[in-house]
């Protein structure tokens, strides 16, 4: 999901260089979304870990 997140923010990097601002607007929000929600998973992730009694690194 972050390589998705990371495709998104370089297609609006393009987008926005060559003059889509229509386009790379859209692609700068998916981006900022899809980098939340992995974040927002990884915590989950760590916490699930630690109630379980795992390691978290």
């Amino acid at each position: 999901m972050l390589g998705w997140a990371l495709t998104f923010l370089i297609l609006a990097i393009v987008a926005g260089l060559l003059g889509f601002i229509a386009l790379a607007g859209i692609a700068a929000s998916i981006a900022k979304i899809l980098f939340f929600l992995f974040l927002a998973l990884l915590v989950v992730s760590f916490v699930m870990r630690a109630l379980r009694g795992q390691s978290v690194t």
